[in-house]
């Protein structure tokens, strides 16, 4: 009874931590330009540079002129919070 109790206490402290993982999204396109730290897909009108780590898996043959399917991740860099200006009372 013991062991059920601490594997269900276990799973509950798991899902917190995989609730928080980053989303991942998907652009789909021709390749524009590639290089090892660069890829750059064209969907529609818009050209979307994506960074490329040494992490970064690659499934067949990545060149330029290739359809491909990037999945990516949004995450932050560096964030600046901007203090609130006083208001002042009207006259």
């Amino acid at each position: 009874m013991k062991r059920l109790a601490l594997a269900a206490l276990l799973a509950s402290l798991a899902l917190p931590a995989a609730a928080r993982a980053p989303k991942t999204y998907q652009v789909t396109g021709p390749v524009l330009e590639v290089s090892d730290d660069l890829i750059v897909v064209q969907k529609g009108k818009e050209k979307w540079e994506i960074a490329r780590t040494p992490d970064t898996k690659v499934t067949g043959d990545l060149k330029v002129g290739a359809k491909v399917t990037v999945e990516y991740r949004m995450s932050a860099t560096g964030v600046e919070a901007k203090a609130e200006k006083a208001k002042g009372k009207k006259k």
